[in-house]
């Protein structure tokens, strides 16, 4: 990618704030090294691996917890360096934190497979942990087991610091010393153990002076019965400090023998908190993942089979502006569309929107997720380049023209039909006739070129280019005369005003002059203003109705779930109540039954007449089977057919010149059993048959037993395929489902990360077999199943 355009697209802030998300320091430096990517299968990886990302961190605490780059140390050992206990201990946690990720990512191989791939790649302990923590503590002292010789120093060394501590205590507690010490302690000077002694007592107690106080009137003395003591315990010192190195060597070597798998190790460490960082950028802008397309040489984008549109971005927000402030928009270009032309006023925002297209492309090539709406696409830019900002130079003798062109000719040279160019007020910065001319001629040699390109401008002539010329649009930026303020909305398919008139009137420049500016103005010129006007504020109103009715709409449907699900808890507590006083008759009918047949047993005891108990016995059956009935939901919608239709019952539909049995009654559509075959009908497409004595067995007319035997089932399921493997499957499918007759298929490709639902309606809009489609309900598999309505054969 041209770094100048990284620059002037701010993309090193981008980075700056994802190292911030990162846990150390390995991977922040991945993180501010982290460039765009021209390839399309590796810019999908990293998109896949932060949303994988983000998928776990949603649902477990996860981390490279206390890791840290530990490559220096690792080299360090192999060069037979001796890593002090705090290198030890940083090597400890980090692998610990590699032993950690591999387990879990070991149980989740199947979920987060990119995220696994990575992990396969972090270094096992090698018995590393276990060496150190055998030697050291957790503050990073060695520890006495770490040998046999050590504890045996140590051992040594207590005894003979007692020993001398015993002595020396003598001095300090001894009548006849104690009044010639300063203070009756026992200090340090040098290593050795001394004690305070007043200057004028010199001489008094046999000693060797180590030290005198500032003022001269203390010094401190080791006296010579105790040298010798003092002199044990340096040496004990000294073997202790050298069993302590020994010891440490020993580990460090260990290290060394693997420095290379840790080094590899770390990398990959530092790749995955890569991924957990970028997941956690994404939390915080609220962003989404981009479809990302393949550019084929000659510009277009590819998605499988069909052509998609250039670029789609929805509610699409500058990823560093206040996410509360900043107001979003939409860039969704016709297809086919090779060029945008913006136009509006100074500070109306076009600079930020040109920025927020370049720089969403690049944090989508990077694996970054984008700050706009679920469904936004990108291509996959071979290259992105971009002229914003004042390029006057003073060092190079370059006016703000000269510095532009300069940039404009470099970035000709390299451009492509894979490339996005943006141009902020291109031509501008000399005569406006001249300046014109050259931004309608850069324009046309790009759309040669077939790059894609956005350009801002104030030419009246370009917008006039952008209406005439295919590929090409305008767009613009709306400005409040009201409050003179721009509202930074942008609006494809209308070029922006200067609303210069307006704005010095509202000024109050006086009406006169305004007057004078107006003649001085070709009239169509001013009428065409006037219907532009027009039409925006047509569009805006529409804008506001169809947001009412989508808030209008939106409320009716919760109002009417939670309404259903009122209904169906009232029904699940009628069927309960039926259930529980049905459990207490049987209980009860089995009591008379048995009470009935001690009375028949005593009765032929006794050689009476059975006739009463009989007509009991009769009565007693149809209770039974009143009792024994199950208890059938009721249909809790009135949809004008459900009502009149019960489970069991037998229809007939007409659609398919077949009849079934309803399984399943839903809102507006039953489910009929025809055979082993399942399929929802519409309550207009059912006609109610009389149930056959035998049964709900299904009866097929003859025109339709060939369909239905040639059928390939009403779902076919595609989770666990790559995208490409999955929609193979699914054209097969529906090649099948379509010569079999069925009237809609159930597309099972799972909730996940959404990218195989996109690709599956992005093959299903405008498909030959395919008449619409819809998501899922709730008790179909809501976001996970994609219900397809076919086309007549």
């Amino acid at each position: 990618m041209d770094s100048k355009t990284l620059h002037v697209l701010e993309y090193p802030k981008i980075l700056e704030r994802l190292a911030g998300f990162c846990d150390f320091s390995a991977s922040q430096q991945l993180a501010r090294a982290l460039e765009p990517t021209e390839s399309h299968v590796l810019a999908l990886a990293r998109l896949a691996e932060t949303t994988e990302a983000r998928r776990l961190l949603s649902i477990q605490e996860i981390g490279v917890g206390a890791a840290h780059d530990i490559r220096a140390h690792a080299d360090l050992a192999a060069r037979s360096g001796v890593l002090d206990p705090q290198a030890l201990l940083d090597i400890k946690s980090t692998l610990i934190s590699c032993r950690d990720l591999k387990k879990t990512f070991d149980r989740k191989n199947e979920d987060y497979p990119h995220l696994a791939r990575i992990a396969v790649g972090l270094p096992d302990t090698y018995g590393l942990v276990d060496a150190i923590t055998r030697i050291l503590s957790e503050r990073g002292e060695v520890l006495d087991s770490a040998s046999p010789k050590l504890a045996d120093l140590r051992r040594s060394l207590r005894t003979a610091h007692d020993r001398l501590m015993s002595r020396l205590q003598k001095y300090v507690t001894d009548s006849k010393t104690v009044s010639m010490l300063q203070e009756p302690i026992i200090t340090q000077r040098d290593g050795r153990y001394v004690i305070p002694l007043r200057a004028e007592f010199k001489g008094r107690i046999k000693s060797i002076v180590h030290d005198q106080s500032s003022s001269g009137a203390t010094l401190f003395v080791e006296p010579l019965p105790v040298v010798e003591a003092n002199n044990e315990i340096r040496e004990l010192q000294l073997a202790e400090r050298d069993e302590e190195r020994r010891i440490l060597a020993e580990v460090s070597a260990q290290v060394g023998e693997h420095a290379a798998d840790l080094k590899y190790g770390v990398e990959n460490l530092a790749v995955l908190d890569l991924a957990f960082a970028k997941a956690k950028y994404a939390e915080e802008l609220h962003a989404s993942e981009p479809v990302l397309h393949r550019t084929t040489d000659d510009g277009q984008q590819t998605t499988v089979n069909r052509l998609s549109s250039i670029i789609r971005l929805l509610k699409a927000r500058h990823p560093l502006l206040d996410p509360e402030t900043v107001v979003p928009i939409d860039v969704d270009p016709a297809p086919g569309t090779r060029a945008v032309v913006i136009t509006g006023p100074n500070t109306g925002g076009k600079t930020v929107s040109l920025k927020t297209v370049g720089l969403l492309a690049l944090m989508a090539q990077s694996g970054l997720h984008i700050p706009g709406q679920s469904g936004s696409e990108l291509p996959c830019f071979h290259a992105v380049y971009a002229d914003i900002g004042d390029e006057q130079s003073i060092e190079q003798s370059l006016s703000t023209f000269s510095g532009h062109i300069t940039n404009i000719i470099r970035i000709l040279k390299k451009i492509d039909a894979r490339s996005l160019v943006i141009f902020d007020e291109l031509g501008s910065g000399t005569d406006p006739q001249e300046g014109a001319a050259i931004a309608r001629a850069i324009l046309s040699h790009l759309l040669e070129s077939g790059a894609m390109t956005l350009v801002a401008t104030h030419f009246p002539e370009l917008k006039t280019f952008a209406h005439s010329t295919e590929g090409v649009v305008n767009a613009s930026l709306e400005f409040d005369i009201q409050t003179l303020r721009p509202t930074f909305k942008l609006t494809l398919g209308l070029p922006g005003r200067s609303n210069a008139l307006l704005i010095a009137q509202r000024l109050g420049l006086p009406q006169p002059i305004i007057d004078a500016a107006r003649a001085e103005i070709n009239p169509l010129d001013l009428r065409a203003d006037k219907l532009l006007d027009d039409i925006r504020k047509e569009r805006n109103r529409t804008a506001r109705e169809r947001e009412k009715l989508e808030r209008a709409r939106g409320k009716l449907e919760a109002e009417t779930r939670e309404l259903q699900k009122r209904l169906e808890q009232i029904e699940d507590e009628r069927r309960e109540t039926i259930a529980r006083a049905r459990a207490e008759g049987e209980l009860e009918v089995a009591v008379f039954k048995q009470n009935l047949d001690s009375l028949k047993h005593q009765l032929k005891k006794a050689r009476q007449p059975l006739d009463a108990i009989r007509a009991l016995e009769g009565r007693i059956e149809t209770i039974e089977e009143l009792t024994e009935a199950p208890v059938e939901r009721r249909a809790t919608a009135d949809d004008g057919g459900s009502t009149s239709l019960k489970l069991g019952e037998r229809v007939a539909v007409g659609t398919l010149n077949a009849e079934g049995v309803v399984t399943a009654l839903g809102e507006s559509e039953a489910e009929v059993l025809f055979g082993t075959l399942r399929l929802r009908a519409r309550y207009s497409d059912l006609q109610r048959r009389q149930a056959a004595e035998g049964g709900p067995q299904t009866t097929v007319h003859p025109a339709a037993s060939a369909t239905a035997s040639k059928s390939p089932g009403m779902e076919v399921d595609l989770r666990g395929l790559m995208s490409e493997d999955a929609l193979v499957k699914m054209e097969r499918y529906m090649e099948q489902a379509y010569l079999a007759g069925l009237p809609f298929v159930r597309i099972i490709h799972g909730k996940g990360t959404g990218k195989l639902r996109q690709a599956v309606r992005e093959a299903l809009r405008g498909h030959e077999y395919v008449k619409s489609f819809e998501e899922g309900r709730e008790n179909e598999g809501g976001e996970g199943v994609t219900i397809a309505k076919l086309k007549a054969g």
